[in-house]
C-alpha cells in the first residue's frame, strides 16, 4: 500500500493521484489536514504530495519529488508503465514532463494569484482542504493571511508585471497546441499516456478547471482540453499496449509544434536560470521573444537542466542523433548541447 499526502489545489498531488489510478497501484491517500499527519516523518521541504516510504532499516522516510517518485515507482511496480521503452520517446516525454512540471506552472500560479477573481476564490476555498471542520471565522482569517502570502510570492515563479504578458500569451498557445495534437492522438505520447501526460494533467486541473480566469479561456478557446482533463482523472479502465505509444519514427508535426513553443519560452528561462545560478546571481535577467523576462533565481530549476541532459547524454549516439534531428530548429536543442553552464 503506497502511503502519500496531498492536497486538491496542488497540481503534483493530482499529477500522481491519476498516476497511481492508471497504474493500478495501491495506495492510501491522507489529506494534509492539520493533526493528521503529524506523526509521520516531515520532509525537507514542506512541499506536496508527500511519498513515504520504506528505507533500509524499514523506517518511513518522506519524498516530495514527482519526477523522481514516479520512476521509483516505474522500478518498483511492474505492468502498465507510463514511461515509453523506445529511448527516443522516453527522451522527449521526460522533456514534456518537465516543462509542465516547471513552465506550466507558472502560468498555474500567475493565473491563481494575478487577478483578483481568482486570488479572491484561491484563498477563500484552499484553506477549506486544509481544515473542513474548522470555525468560518477562522477560515476567513486563515484566506486573507493565506492569499496574501501567495500574492506576495508571484515573484518566485517570475509572474510580474512585465512577464504577465509573455506567461498568459504562452498558455494560450499551448492551449490551441495542445488541442490540435488530441484531434490525433489521446495523449502526448500516443494512444497511452506518458510521464509528460500526468504533468500537464496535474496542471490543468487547476489552470482549466478550477481557477475562473484561466478555466474561462481555456473553456472558450480549447473545450477539447478542458474535457482531456475530466477523462484523465482516472484511466484505470484503459489497457495500454506497447503498440499504443507514438512511433518515433513518424513523430507528429503537432508534437514537433509544441517542442517549438517549449523553445520559445520555457529553454530560455531554464537556462538564463542555470547560468545565474551558477555565477551565483541571486536574480535571473534574460530576454524572451524579444521580452524582459526577470525572476529570482530558483535552484532547483538548474538541478532540472542538469537532469535533462544526464538522460541525454547517458544515451548511445545513434539515440542522441536521432533527438538531435527531432529537436532541430525548435529551440530545444539548447537544452543539450556540450556547452557547459560554469560558475564564474
Amino acid at each position: 500500500m503506497i502511503l502519500l499526502k496531498g492536497l486538491p489545489g496542488s497540481p503534483y498531488t493530482r499529477k500522481m493521484l491519476s498516476l497511481l489510478r492508471y497504474r493500478r497501484l495501491p495506495y492510501r491517500y491522507l489529506h494534509a489536514r492539520h493533526g493528521e499527519t503529524e506523526d509521520l516523518p516531515q520532509p525537507k521541504v514542506n512541499l506536496i504530495p508527500v511519498f513515504y516510504f520504506q528505507d533500509d532499516d524499514g523506517e518511513l522516510e518522506a519524498q516530495i519529488d514527482s519526477t523522481y517518485i514516479l520512476r521509483r515507482l516505474e522500478n518498483e511496480h511492474a505492468g502498465r508503465q507510463a514511461i515509453p521503452d523506445d529511448p527516443v520517446l522516453r527522451f522527449l516525454d521526460y522533456l514534456l514532463e518537465d516543462y509542465a512540471d516547471e513552465w506550466l506552472t507558472k502560468a498555474m500560479f500567475h493565473y491563481r494569484w494575478h487577478f483578483d477573481a481568482d486570488a479572491e476564490l484561491a484563498a477563500r476555498i484552499l484553506p477549506y482542504w486544509s481544515d473542513i471542520c474548522a470555525p468560518e471565522k477562522l477560515l476567513a482569517e486563515k484566506a486573507e493571511q493565506f492569499g496574501q502570502r501567495q500574492i506576495n510570492r508571484l515573484y518566485v515563479v517570475g509572474s510580474n508585471a512585465t512577464t504577465a504578458p509573455i506567461i498568459e500569451a504562452s498558455y494560450q498557445r499551448f492551449l490551441q497546441l495542445f488541442s490540435e495534437h488530441l484531434e490525433r492522438y489521446p495523449f502526448l505520447m500516443g494512444n497511452r499516456p506518458g510521464a509528460s501526460d500526468f504533468a500537464v494533467f496535474g496542471q490543468l486541473t487547476q489552470l482549466a478547471q478550477f481557477d475562473p480566469t484561466s478555466t474561462g479561456i481555456t473553456l472558450q478557446q480549447a473545450p477539447r482540453v478542458y474535457s482531456w482533463v475530466s477523462l484523465t482523472e482516472d484511466l484505470s479502465g484503459l489497457e495500454p499496449e506497447p503498440r499504443h505509444w507514438l512511433p518515433t519514427a513518424d513523430a507528429p508535426s503537432t508534437l514537433w509544434a509544441l517542442l517549438r513553443e517549449m523553445g520559445r519560452t520555457y529553454v530560455p528561462v531554464m537556462l538564463a536560470n542555470a547560468a545565474a545560478w551558477r555565477a551565483s546571481e541571486s536574480t535571473v535577467n534574460c530576454m524572451v521573444e524579444d521580452k524582459t523576462w526577470r525572476q529570482t533565481t530558483f535552484p532547483y530549476q538548474t538541478h532540472c537542466v542538469d537532469r535533462i541532459r544526464a538522460e541525454y547524454e547517458a544515451l548511445d549516439s545513434k539515440v542522441r542523433s536521432k533527438i538531435d534531428a527531432l529537436l532541430a530548429g525548435t529551440g530545444c536543442e539548447a537544452l543539450v548541447n556540450r556547452v557547459e553552464l560554469t560558475r564564474k
